[in-house]
């Protein structure tokens, strides 16, 4: 009986979130404060890993040290040999790669295995926790995009409330790091959900407010970056704060280009993918000796950035270590993400073009603090995306809306010159290198699972190929189809005949029908999705498709004006879903 009772109660709840905007947004509530309560533990837990680990005295973090005991390097290949158990044992157990965030917005409809976030989860923790120069951002927004996703699930959410929820409790699991409730929710805006919907508005925000409320209620330290803005007053100022955006975005794809061809070179070697970890751990042992601030995401070293005045060649050193203690990482398998470690090293970047601009240009100064959150915004956007979300990143950090300006202007011009000559960010661009084609989290998963096989007509009217045009006459009344397909003694397919063609005067009645028969080549297996099946009517300029089997069994038909109603149909329907008026 009490089962009963709950499942009923189960039920009101399910059909009440469906059909209830108020509803819904306490649900993302709900989720937004279990998001960044499991934030909160994950950051804690790691950076107690790592005072375990190296030693750290006091609240000082790994990348705050000024050296490190050679013995305790020792952590960096262990954590990669813990890495190579863990990918030995995922390999048993599930072959294909986990899904995060991103490719579940974009692909999946928000759908989220529960068991690939906690791969990924896992992955980052070992990663980070264990020193290796990556953040946990990857690890926030997959614990909190993956509850999301396991709840909205639950309860049966339509495909767009379910991708709003998986925005929602990133966002919130973001903000709650970096206590920044404006930049969690930007970040599902534009990183997650792909595009700022109307009816994503109220739900993202309330869950972005609960997670850093829940963090603070912990007691939890966020990452939230504490600056003061000297203030710009002059307007070349302006065009020099232009010119960083352009210097980060080289930098950006620089660094995502690293990445992906140390990867390609590292597999190209041979070395087994469970020993490529430890591999890379033994590689960062003398980077982390000359410059323990390339370890980690590196929070505490871009605070001492800012704080300090650190000379230009030592500026050079740290960043190039950076680079490449990242490039390391991640190509020799260390999982976690680029968000804190492009906002260190844009910093860098700020600091290095002011005081480059000193050296060139005497006289034209450019204050550094400005100059190092411009360029920290800016190549932060090159590399993950979202120029709205490091714009108000800065103007959480400064309360300065004169500095927020220029940030947003560079990260745009970042932004366009990275989607000019790169195309993707980093998230993406890793789904690239996998084969997939997707440059942002909006979905197009309606598009692949609209398959030629799902829209074909099933059993259209045929006939044999050696049939006579007589034969064809008596069997097929003229306007008793349109079209009739033609088989071969194998039964595959052998081209189309309109049935009015069939009644043109002057016709031999004797003679096959094969010899008024269209597109004999011209066919479509059932795989194919609408945006390909598109593509192929426009090349080849028919109005109808035969799809067939690899051994080039009939399957059915399509017609070009069925598969451009559909897609019309689709693009409407997911219209009003960004909207909210579905």
């Amino acid at each position: 009986m009490r089962y009963h009772r709950t499942l009923r109660y189960f039920v009101i709840l399910r059909r009440q979130f469906r059909q209830s905007e108020a509803s819904f947004i306490l649900l993302a509530v709900l989720v937004g404060a279990l998001g960044g309560g499991l934030a909160v533990a994950l950051g804690l837990v790691a950076h107690m890993l790592q005072h375990l680990l190296y030693a750290l005295p006091g609240t000082t973090r790994l990348s705050g040290m000024a050296t490190l005991q050679p013995v305790r390097l020792l952590a960096l290949p262990l954590g990669g040999a813990l890495l190579g158990l863990l990918h030995l044992a995922l390999q048993r157990w599930r072959r294909r790669t986990p899904v995060d965030v991103v490719e579940a917005n974009a692909l999946h409809g928000g759908a989220v295995p529960f068991r690939d976030s906690l791969t990924v989860t896992g992955q980052t923790f070992i990663s980070n926790g264990f020193g290796a120069s990556v953040g946990l951002e990857a690890a926030y927004a997959q614990i909190g995009g993956g509850l999301a996703s396991v709840i909205g699930r639950w309860f049966s959410l339509r495909r767009s409330d379910l991708r709003t929820l998986v925005g929602a409790g990133t966002g919130a699991a973001i903000g709650a790091a970096f206590g920044a409730p404006l930049t969690g929710a930007f970040y599902a805006f534009e990183i997650v959900i792909g595009a700022y919907t109307p009816a994503a508005i109220a739900p993202v925000a309330a869950a972005t407010i609960a997670g850093v409320a829940t963090a603070r209620t912990l007691g939890a330290v966020p990452y939230l970056i504490t600056a003061a803005s000297t203030g710009i007053t002059r307007n070349l100022d302006y065009l020099a704060f232009v010119g960083m955006g352009l210097a980060c975005a080289f930098v950006g794809i620089l660094l995502m280009r690293a990445v992906s061809l140390l990867e390609i070179g590292v597999r190209k070697t041979g070395l087994p993918p469970a020993l490529r970890p430890m591999v890379g751990g033994i590689l960062l042992m003398p980077i982390a000796y000359l410059a323990p601030q390339a370890l980690s995401a590196g929070h505490e070293a871009l605070h001492l950035t800012l704080a300090s005045d650190v000379p230009l060649a030592m500026l050079c050193a740290i960043f190039g270590l950076k680079m490449l203690a990242s490039s390391v990482s991640l190509g020799f398998g260390f999982r976690g993400g680029l968000f804190f470690a492009s906002l260190f090293l844009g910093v860098l970047v700020g600091r290095i073009y002011a005081d480059v601009v000193e050296l060139l240009l005497p006289g034209q100064h450019l204050w550094t603090q400005d100059a190092a959150l411009v360029g920290m915004a800016a190549l932060a956007v090159s590399v993950i995306g979202g120029p709205m979300t490091m714009s108000f990143l800065v103007l959480e950090a400064t309360r300065d809306f004169q500095l927020t300006a220029i940030v947003l202007t560079a990260s745009l011009v970042a932004s366009a010159l990275v989607r000019e000559l790169f195309g993707y960010s980093f998230s993406t661009w890793r789904l690239h290198l996998r084969g997939e084609v997707i440059k942002s989290a909006r979905d197009i998963g309606w598009v692949r699972q609209l398959t030629a096989g799902k829209m074909m007509r099933r059993a259209p009217a045929c006939l044999p190929a050696d049939t006579s045009i007589g034969e064809f006459r008596r069997r097929t009344p003229l306007g008793s189809t349109s079209r009739v397909v033609l088989l071969n003694e194998k039964n595959h397919y052998a081209g189309l005949v309109p049935t009015a063609q069939a009644y043109v005067d002057g016709l031999d009645l004797h003679a096959s029908v094969t010899t008024l028969a269209r597109h004999p080549d011209d066919t479509i297996t059932p795989d194919r999705n609408i945006a390909e099946v598109m593509q192929v009517f426009d090349r080849l300029g028919v109005d109808d498709l035969a799809v067939v089997a690899p051994d080039g069994k009939l399957l059915g038909l399509l017609t070009e004006a069925h598969v451009r109603k559909r897609y019309a149909d689709e693009l409407e329907s997911a219209q009003r879903d960004l909207f909210g008026e579905s």
